[in-house]
């Protein structure tokens, strides 16, 4: 690796390195490769180190960059694009070969304000509580929670899957036997809480889209669910009228 030195230009200095350094990862390096220490990189271009942590950190902030503790700063892969939502209804772990979360546990619990609002229950009424994953490129995508209220799975018994994944697939199959009516989404952006950054590998706090969908059954709302996204791998596209909102990540 060569010395390159910046010019002088009007733009703040990180930002210029930043993309500098973009090209650099286009043209120097493959997805997964860790990049030089902060020391060799800041003597490359000729930089002071805060310098070049903010340039790193705005490529991080970007999806090009990982910074995965215990190997250090790592290219990312290239985002690919992921429907929110598809172009017609269905219910959350549909059998068909698009639908791309993982069940990974379930449980009763009382339901947040907003979303005992939503289901029109009373907030410390127990619902049925499905968490799902999303991975893309080996990593941690999104998390997700799916709020389902015991009238919209009458048939379930206790014994049909105690606890875990199981459990999770057999009350989404229940939840399946009501004739879906429609859906609504909406996407904000927010702070990750403990537990979904635990399972995004990110920090709590961290920013993350948040795509809250609600199922109608029925006349009235049968579920809700909530898919928090990574907001360093994700970015918002909308695309023709009736086409829906659309993620893409990495």
């Amino acid at each position: 690796m060569g010395t390159t030195q910046l010019e002088s230009v009007p733009e703040p200095k990180y930002w210029h390195l930043k993309t500098v350094l973009s090209d650099a990862l286009d043209s120097e390096f493959a997805v997964g490769e860790i990049l030089p220490n902060e020391r060799e990189l800041a003597a490359r271009f000729g930089v002071a180190r805060a310098t070049l942590r903010q340039a790193l950190e705005q490529l991080e902030l970007e999806g090009r960059l990982q910074r995965r503790r215990g190997v250090g700063t790592t290219v990312a892969p290239p985002r690919v694009g992921v429907a929110v939502g598809d172009p017609e209804h269905s219910w959350p772990g549909a059998d068909d070969a698009t639908d791309t979360w993982e069940p990974v546990e379930c449980e009763e619990a009382a339901p947040p304000a907003a979303v005992a609002r939503l289901l029109g229950v009373a907030q410390d009424t127990p619902v049925h509580v499905v968490r799902r994953s999303r991975m893309s490129h080996g990593q941690p995508l999104a998390a997700e929670l799916v709020y389902i209220p015991a009238e919209s799975v009458p048939g379930l018994s206790a014994i049909d899957a105690p606890s875990g994944a199981a459990r999770a697939r057999t009350v989404l199959r229940e939840l399946r036997r009501l004739e879906l009516e429609g859906q609504e989404q909406s996407v904000e952006l927010g702070s990750a809480r403990a537990d979904d950054a635990r399972q995004l590998d990110r920090l709590p706090g961290a920013p993350v889209l948040l795509v809250t969908t609600r199922y109608v059954a029925e006349g009235r709302t049968a579920a809700v669910a909530i898919a928090t996204y990574r907001a360093d791998t994700c970015r918002l596209t909308f695309g023709d009228a009736g086409a829906g909102v659309h993620l893409l990540a990495g």
